[in-house]
C-alpha cells in the first residue's frame, strides 16, 4: 500500500478579489486530500478579505498589517505547515481538479526531483501556453518555457531547469535543503524573478525539476504583453533589478566570463533602452548596493554548499 504524502496549498493576496474565490474553489475541488490551505493576505484594500469569509472554516487565513511582497508572504505561508509537499499558487490561477495529483505522482517516482509544474495555460486564450517551467539563457534572463506556443506542442513531460511559481509544487525537503538564513524565497527580491532564483539554488544542491504535461491549470497573468506602460514604476524596478541579485548570489565566475558575450550584448542593449526609454528605472541600483552586504553573505552559503559539478548546472543555461 502506497502512503498517502501530505500537502498544503498556499496563496498570498494582494487585491485579488477578481480571482480568489475561483482560485480556492479549484483548490477545494482537487482529487487530492489536502492537509491545509493557507492564504496570507498583504493588507489589500479592496474587497478581497471580505470574499474570503464564507472559506475561514477550511483555510487558515492571515491578514498582514504591511504589503510583505510575494517572497516574504510564501515564507510566512511556509512557516505555518508541516506538509511535506508545498503547492505554491498565485490567486489569479485555477487549476483541473487532478492538477495537485499528477504533480506528487510525478514526484514520488524520483526523490531527486524537488519541484513541479504542469501545463500552465492563459485563461483569456486556453489554447496558448503560458508556462512549461523556467529556461535560463546565456545572457542570465529566466523566461516561461513554451509561452505563446500551442498547448498541443507541450504533451511530454519533461525535466526542466525550473518551475513557474504562479502554480508550483516543492518538495519540503528541498525547501529545507535551499533555504538561506530560514527564508524559502529570497525576501530581497520582494517579488519577481524569486521562482527563477528558487530554480537556480535548487540546481546547486542537485535538484531536478520537473515539467508535468498532464497537470493543467490556467493563469491570468497580471503582467501582460503591451502592458509595460501600465506597470508601476517600483514592479518594473523589480523585476529588472532581481536578475543582477541572482547572478551575485548564484553565478560562477568561470562560467560568467565563458558567456561574457550573450551576457554583455544584453546589458549593452537593457542599459541603452533604459536610458532612453525608463530612465526611473536605473535608480534601481540604489537597492543593489544597499542590499550587496547581505546578497554577498548569502552567496557565501550557496556556494559553499554546492553539491553538483557546475557543468551540470550550466548544461541549462541556453
Amino acid at each position: 500500500m502506497s502512503i498517502v504524502s501530505t500537502v498544503s496549498v498556499h496563496i498570498v493576496t494582494y487585491n485579488s478579489e477578481a480571482y480568489i474565490q475561483d482560485c480556492l474553489d479549484a483548490v477545494l475541488a482537487q482529487s487530492y486530500s489536502i492537509q491545509a490551505i493557507i492564504v496570507i493576505d498583504n493588507h489589500s484594500s479592496d474587497k478581497t478579505e471580505q470574499l474570503l469569509r464564507p472559506y475561514l472554516d477550511r483555510i487558515t487565513f492571515v491578514g498582514n498589517t504591511d504589503n510583505v511582497g510575494f517572497a516574504g508572504g510564501h515564507n510566512q505561508a511556509i512557516r505555518l505547515s508541516e506538509a511535506e509537499y508545498v503547492v505554491v499558487l498565485n490567486p489569479d490561477v485555477t487549476m483541473n481538479p487532478d492538477y495537485i495529483h499528477f504533480l506528487i505522482q510525478q514526484c514520488k517516482q524520483d526523490p531527486s526531483i524537488g519541484s513541479a509544474t504542469g501545463k500552465l495555460l492563459f485563461k483569456q486564450s486556453p489554447k496558448i501556453i503560458d508556462s512549461t517551467g523556467l529556461i535560463i539563457t546565456k545572457s542570465r534572463r529566466g523566461f516561461d518555457r513554451g509561452a505563446g506556443e500551442l498547448s498541443e506542442a507541450w504533451n511530454e513531460s519533461s525535466d526542466v531547469f525550473g518551475v513557474c511559481g504562479a502554480a508550483a509544487l516543492y518538495r519540503r525537503q528541498l525547501i529545507d535543503d535551499i533555504s538561506v538564513y530560514g527564508c524559502f524565497f529570497d525576501e530581497d527580491f520582494f517579488a519577481y524573478k524569486e521562482d527563477v532564483d528558487v530554480a537556480w539554488r535548487s540546481r546547486i544542491r542537485g535538484w531536478r525539476a520537473q515539467y508535468c504535461a498532464e497537470a493543467i491549470a490556467y493563469h491570468d497573468r497580471g503582467w501582460k504583453k503591451g502592458s509595460r506602460n501600465k506597470t508601476p514604476l517600483f514592479v518594473r524596478r523589480l523585476s529588472y533589478m532581481n536578475r543582477y541579485k541572482m547572478v551575485i548570489k548564484n553565478d560562477s565566475l568561470p562560467y560568467l566570463l565563458l558567456h561574457c558575450i550573450p551576457f554583455m550584448l544584453y546589458e549593452v542593449m537593457s542599459l541603452g533602452y533604459f536610458i532612453i526609454k525608463e530612465p526611473k528605472v536605473l535608480a534601481a541600483w540604489a537597492n543593489l548596493f544597499k542590499n550587496s552586504s547581505s546578497l554577498l553573505a548569502k552567496r557565501k552559503v550557496i556556494q559553499s554548499t554546492r553539491k553538483v559539478a557546475l557543468s551540470k548546472i550550466y548544461h541549462y543555461f541556453k
